[in-house]
């Protein structure tokens, strides 16, 4: 029987091969004898109780310049997958928000990773605050007031965006500005203001979690002079060891994750502390551990399917 894995992913044009997580995956389900079908969120319908995709139905290769061909396009009933996957990019938008209701009108009937209830429902950085033990001192807030206060006690203070990504708009404060605090509000609304950890400039450390378990971590270490550690923004990554208390919030935190049916995730840690970033929509960074380690966490993915 024809294995089929559907998957929602982003612009197949813009995919930086080296570090993509999805093409990864993609290329182990190929090897287990999976036919692979990609879609973009644009290309998918609802029709008269089925949902339906724009397919490109793919072949990975394993040629850096060119990863894929198309074999043929199809417009695919995706209730026939054996599996799908969401694993387009965010910002988690209107786009990605409506997608998620689409596919779980089939998710009784088709396996979906991770379930799109769960990643309409698991705010990558409000998901967060289930944890507060295991982070630094942090506010959610558009009110100036509060926000005042906490720079007053706080000093140096990273703010983001709740809905942020790869480290867009992530900025240090190392004094209250009010201007530039209001513009944040204006565009943001609701922000995500923590105490900076200087820690970071050695790096923070990203833990890969599958069915609630640790299967391996990174440290990613921003280039000179930033904050950033997403490798989008020059960070370099290098194998770690994680400690007892990240070993222990990592479990904690896997254990709700598989509670809220999230399959795959990464979590981000810097001085031991959880810094918010609860990633569920499109986990990153295996091809990285894979290079460093020579462990391949796509075996690991779909060996506990």
């Amino acid at each position: 029987m024809t294995k089929i894995l559907a998957i929602q992913g982003s612009n197949l044009k813009k995919v930086k091969i080296k570090t993509d997580t999805t093409i990864l995956l993609a290329a182990e389900a190929q090897k287990r004898g999976y036919k692979i079908y990609y879609f973009e969120p644009e290309n998918l319908s609802f029709l008269n109780g089925k949902v339906i995709a724009s397919c490109k139905h793919i072949k990975i290769h394993d040629n850096k310049k060119k990863f894929y061909s198309t074999i043929k396009l199809i417009n695919f009933n995706l209730e026939k997958s054996k599996i799908i996957l969401i694993r387009n990019d965010p910002p988690f938008d209107n786009r990605y928000l409506y997608t998620t209701f689409l596919l779980n009108h089939i998710s009784k009937k088709v396996k979906i990773i991770n379930h799109p209830f769960a990643v309409r429902n698991v705010s990558e950085k409000l998901f967060s605050i289930n944890f507060m033990k295991y982070m630094p001192p942090t506010l959610i807030s558009e009110d100036l007031n509060e926000i005042r206060s906490f720079f007053k006690k706080h000093k140096a203070v990273v703010a983001k965006p709740i809905n942020g990504f790869s480290g867009n708009n992530v900025i240090l404060f190392k004094s209250f500005n009010t201007g530039k605090i209001k513009k944040l509000l204006k565009s943001h609304n609701h922000l995500f203001f923590q105490k900076f950890l200087p820690g970071v400039s050695k790096g923070d450390k990203r833990v890969f979690i599958i069915k609630g378990k640790i299967v391996g971590a990174i440290s990613r270490v921003p280039k000179k002079g930033s904050i950033l550690s997403n490798m989008s923004k020059g960070a370099h990554a290098k194998l770690t060891k994680l400690t007892k208390k990240e070993i222990k919030a990592s479990k904690d935190i896997g254990k709700l994750l598989v509670k809220n049916n999230i399959y795959f995730a990464g979590i981000d840690f810097v001085q031991e502390k959880l810094i918010g970033d609860i990633n569920v929509t499109s986990p990153t960074g295996i091809v990285a551990y894979k290079e460093l380690s020579g462990i391949n966490l796509a075996k690991s993915f779909w060996n506990n399917i």
